[in-house]
């Protein structure tokens, strides 16, 4: 146990963050799961513990051996993947997967493992990687909005077309995270008034031909329409329902909460262990351990800003916001869904709720950051063995 510690590098508030918030989750995980079990039939709720945990140390695994890849491989790794995750969109989209009988067009099937893994979740990682990647190699150059369009917003558009049919909030996710990247870049905003722009009329003309043509678009453009509007107009659906038995747990939970294990509406919701997870813990451990949860994704920005700050270069300042910030955004966006602040958008809690892929691409997004932090870490050793020369002579000899 001990090499292991001896061997984990970067920041040790973020480690420390991480590992708050995924033994937090088991809880509320397992409470809300035991409704699940009960449904299917089996009543086995150690098996959604079980497969919890087999995600979570995956998952640090994961964030493990990425934070000790030197985080400038990261620049030609993403040249390398967004082909791929081009490719491996495609096949999301004409495979059609479907579970317990359901429409899940955002998950390809494993072959040979048994496994569906969310495609959209890695293809936001690497776009935001490569994002960073062509922001620092045009600093300090002055660029035209022409020369940009090839290697900038070429594959960011593909990658979110290819997105948007099955899953709207995760491409308005990306497309707002890319612009704020962007921005904070140096990318002129003239630059970025265009291209939102281009989006907005290429999202009205995707719209247009989805209801035009509704038997050869996929049927998830109607759901996420429909969302929007119910939202807008406050009339009932499936979705408010889902809300109603969130705020109902929310209120239920009051200062301290029911207590573990002891949620009334996790017997309601649909997803209550993983869209809906803020609302059941709020409903078992009440007011304050929403704030404890809340305190810690806050507590997680103010550590990827500071490791952004210190890194030695622009790309590593860049690819930490650009990884890290979609993180809170998703935790607050989750937040915000359990109060009504935001239409349902399907966005899990991240570290939190249960799920593989949104477990997985997280622990990514967070191991990169502790690679760009471990090499901080690397130049200040360099530089104190540097003012100690006599101190080294001493330890070898």
């Amino acid at each position: 146990m001990q090499a292991l510690f001896k061997n984990i590098k970067g920041d040790r508030l973020i480690w420390a963050i991480a590992a708050l918030l995924a033994i937090f989750s088991f809880l509320p995980v397992y409470s809300a799961a035991s409704n699940l079990a009960y449904v299917g039939g089996t009543g086995n709720t150690f098996g959604f513990f079980l497969k919890h945990f087999m995600h979570l140390f995956l998952g640090f695994a994961i964030m493990y051996g990425v934070h000790k890849i030197p985080y400038r491989y990261f620049r030609g790794l993403s040249m390398i993947m967004i082909p791929i995750v081009l490719v491996l969109l495609v096949v999301t989209m004409l495979q059609g997967t479907t579970i317990d009988g359901a429409n899940a067009s955002r998950w390809i099937q494993i072959p040979f493992v048994g496994m569906s893994f969310q495609t959209s979740t890695l293809a936001a990682v690497v776009l935001m990687v490569y994002v960073a990647r062509y922001l620092s190699k045009i600093q300090d150059k002055e660029v035209t909005f022409v020369e940009t369009l090839l290697p900038l917003w070429a594959p960011v558009f593909f990658i979110l077309i290819l997105i948007l049919p099955a899953n709207f909030s995760t491409t308005a996710i990306i497309f707002l995270m890319v612009m704020m990247l962007a921005f904070i870049g140096g990318c002129p905003i003239k630059y970025l008034v265009v291209v939102i722009g281009s989006g907005i009329v290429a999202l009205t003309m995707f719209i247009l031909v989805a209801r035009t043509f509704p038997t050869i678009m996929p049927n998830r453009v109607d759901t996420w329409m429909s969302r929007i509007e119910n939202f807008a107009n406050g009339e009932d659906t499936e979705a408010d329902y889902q809300i109603e038995k969130a705020k109902i747990a929310i209120a239920s939970g009051d200062v301290f909460g029911r207590g573990p294990g002891k949620s009334q509406q996790k017997n309601f919701l649909p997803q209550s262990s993983s869209d809906f997870i803020f609302a059941i813990i709020i409903e078992e451990y009440g007011l304050l351990g929403g704030l404890f949860l809340l305190a810690l994704y806050s507590w997680l920005l103010f550590r990827i800003v500071i490791v952004s700050q210190k890194s030695d270069t622009v790309f590593g300042k860049l690819l930490v916001l650009g990884v890290g910030l979609p993180i809170i955004f998703q935790a607050l966006i989750n937040m915000a869904v359990a109060v009504e602040l935001f239409p349902v958008t399907g966005q899990t809690l991240p570290l939190i709720s249960s799920g593989g892929t949104s477990i997985w691409m997280t622990c990514l997004a967070i191991g990169i950051i502790l690679s760009v932090s471990a090499k901080r870490e690397q130049l200040k050793e360099q530089e104190i063995q540097e003012d100690n020369p006599l101190e080294i002579l001493s330890e070898t000899i």
